[in-house]
């Protein structure tokens, strides 16, 4: 005889759960006890959020699998909605277990009792409760299930306290197996034909790949579509890595002008919301194809010309094949050369603020700096506002790493959450966050969960003083004089880091920076480079604002 929360534990290692990420609570603790005998490692946060983040960027780097949080009753639960509710927008797998309190005791004011199913419907893919021990597992694999198949997303089962410390027979249990439950299909080969005729007879097309690419781990794919056809190719979302940044179509500055240019666009898992104003950035005189894993994020907002539904690798093979086995020759490396001719003379025009030495620092040097240092195997985080964008515009993506932002929800505060799961995962890379400052107050102290499981994560934060993204539409819309919510101190954040047991670095010349960041990494401990930037209260001089 066991208790359910060995059960819990026996059942996501055969799901090949590794490491579940939790902040210490009494209705949760049996599912602890029941980790250590499956040696799945417990890695206990300062905050619910943060271990529901932890637990979206462990999918994302474990495709197939999801990401596990444990999460107590009430505060616990609800502390852990806004990172539900992230994984949801960007499609990131993940299974979070709450507690309650006990069922024989439902509805008479347990301790911190609330519906937790009914909150985290609207944000789930799948949200249950289990009443009885036996059936743990069965509910386990549903979770499980639901949150990979099709278009990913979180999935949520609730457990009270006394079905998780029910006693059961083991070997009276039927386990449930788990398989890939990924979508591996194409689209019929009379749409694959369609797509190549529609193809042969545009002028300029271009390629926009989104998230859904990543889940089908489709980059090779379209790399060999690409080589085949030419095609400019740009990227979002959890795209960003799924192409290398030296492939010759790969580019990123001259998105809206290749999209204000098009006569047909292939939406590879880019979806046509507020990134593309909702099917408004492609012109309607052009055609759409759109793949995606779902039939019903087809024709979303806009009509499209052919829907590919299923695999997006699968699809993309299937396009190339066409095309080798129809002896068809296309060929769009001259309007290819074209744009990148162009993204040459945007980069040119902003060397000048990369090398600038002006104090306080311009963001895009302390950009071009923090890419100076990024090597092909590390893992960068992006968390804040006007840094990440232009960094992301500067920051090559590794080769054989990683990109990681919030995604869609724009959540502040998955910094750290992040890169504690990046660093648990590979513990042989080097993990970066790109921080604004305001983002930094938000999770900030999970340095101390990272200082306790000694990940030597570093942190560039670029300090504006600053909510700067809405400073300056504020400053525009009502007046300099008129700023409210906005302004904050130049908080020396690196010494909140040494306090905690890390490493911190204070940078207000340019020429520092890189020195800095280089003394950070070899410290082998956590550590913040806190740079002062330049505010801007007005318009930007970078490539984000106009």
């Amino acid at each position: 005889m066991t208790h359910g929360g060995k059960l819990v534990a026996k059942v996501l290692k055969s799901a090949g759960v590794e490491c579940v990420f939790t902040l210490s609570g009494g209705h949760v603790m049996g599912i602890y006890d029941g980790c250590l005998d499956e040696n799945i490692e417990v890695v206990d946060v300062r905050h619910e959020q943060a271990a529901v983040h932890a637990a979206d960027a462990w999918a994302r780097l474990h495709p197939g699998k999801v990401g596990v949080a444990i999460l107590t009753a009430g505060p616990g639960v609800t502390d852990g909605v806004t990172g539900v509710a992230n994984a949801w927008r960007a499609n990131s797998p993940i299974l979070v277990i709450g507690g309650q309190g006990p069922f024989r005791h439902i509805r008479r004011g347990s301790l911190q009792e609330m519906d937790h199913v009914s909150l985290m419907r609207p944000v789930s893919k799948w949200a249950e409760a289990c009443y009885q021990t036996s059936r743990i597992g069965e509910y386990i694999e549903a979770g499980i299930r639901t949150a990979l198949s099709g278009v990913p997303g979180p999935a949520f089962l609730e457990i009270p306290t006394d079905v998780l410390h029910g006693k059961v027979e083991i070997g009276d249990i039927q386990m449930p197996k788990f398989r890939d439950y990924r979508v591996t299909s194409a689209a019929p080969d009379r749409l694959i034909s369609e797509s190549i005729e529609l193809l042969a007879h545009s002028h300029k097309p271009m390629v926009m790949a989104g998230t859904s690419l990543k889940w089908s781990e489709g980059g090779r794919q379209l790399e060999a579509f690409l080589d085949k056809t030419g095609i400019p190719c740009f990227v979002n979302g959890m795209a960003r890595g799924e192409i290398t940044w030296d492939h010759p179509s790969f580019l990123s500055l001259t998105r809206k002008e290749a999209l204000e240019m098009a006569d047909l666009v292939i939406l590879a898992g880019t979806p046509l919301d507020f990134r593309m104003r909702f099917g408004n950035s492609i012109p309607e005189s052009a055609s759409i194809i759109q793949m995606d894993l779902d039939e019903t994020l087809i024709g979303d907002n806009r009509l499209v010309d052919i829907g590919l539904v299923g695999n997006l690798g699968s699809n993309f093979a299937a396009l190339t094949a066409e095309l080798e086995g129809g002896g068809r020759a296309i060929d769009f490396t001259a309007y290819r050369l074209q744009l990148r001719n162009r993204e040459e003379e945007l980069d040119a025009a902003r060397l000048d603020q990369m090398d600038s030495d002006e104090v306080p620092i311009d963001p895009m040097r302390l950009c071009r700096e923090i890419a100076d240092v990024v090597s092909d195997d590390m893992i960068v985080i992006g968390d804040g506002g006007d840094i990440v964008a232009q960094a992301s515009k500067v920051i090559q993506v590794p080769r054989n790493g990683t990109w990681m932002d919030p995604g869609p929800l724009g959540t502040l505060g998955v910094g750290m959450p992040f890169a504690l799961a990046a660093q648990k995962a590979h513990p042989d890379k080097r993990v970066l966050i790109v921080y604004g400052d305001g983002s930094f107050g938000l999770n900030g102290f999970e340095y101390d969960t990272a200082v306790r499981f000694g990940l030597p994560i570093v942190g560039v934060l670029g300090n504006d003083a600053a909510w700067g993204q809405m400073m300056r539409p504020q400053a525009m819309l009502y007046g300099e004089d008129r700023l409210v919510a906005v302004e904050l101190n130049r908080t020396r954040y690196d010494k909140v880091v040494e306090a905690l047991g890390g490493h911190g670095e204070h940078v207000v010349a340019a020429d520092q920076i890189g020195p800095a960041i280089k003394r950070a990494f070899d410290s082998g401990k956590p550590a913040l480079v806190n740079v002062e930037i330049r505010q801007d209260r007005g318009e930007m001089k970078g490539s984000t604002y106009v």
